[in-house]
């Protein structure tokens, strides 16, 4: 699952500095609060590939993943960008946990040793 969910938010965060990049053309927002705003959710975005299989890491990743949907409001483009890393946000959780179930199920195997062949 950590593999999946850091290459979503390491995504995110490249979507964030461009999204940045594009609320700067609006006159009636700051640029420092733009700068302000869009480097706190991409040095949050960046903490989150460490804390993602910790307590509370998926719960925080939704909450990014909402506040990019909101930030559509000032980026109307991020409705949409914000809508696709939310459903990439959801497989890679989904489907993350799959693999890892898996991964535990080989490890498994592998402990047990190689399985003895049936006597005939």
């Amino acid at each position: 699952m950590r593999t999946l969910c850091s290459s979503t938010l390491i995504g995110e965060f490249f979507v964030i500095g461009f999204a940045g990049l594009v609320a700067m053309k609006d006159d009636t927002l700051a640029m420092s609060t733009v700068w302000w705003v869009c480097g706190v959710a991409m040095v949050f975005s960046v903490l989150l590939c460490g804390m993602v299989t910790r307590p509370g890491g998926v719960q925080l990743g939704w909450a990014l993943q909402i506040g990019l949907v909101a930030s559509g409001f000032f980026v109307p483009v991020m409705f949409f960008l914000g809508a696709a890393f939310a459903a990439l946000w959801w497989a890679s959780v989904h489907y993350g946990r799959k693999v890892d179930e898996v991964k535990a199920r080989w490890a498994a195997q592998a402990a047990r040793g190689p399985a003895e062949p049936d006597a005939a």
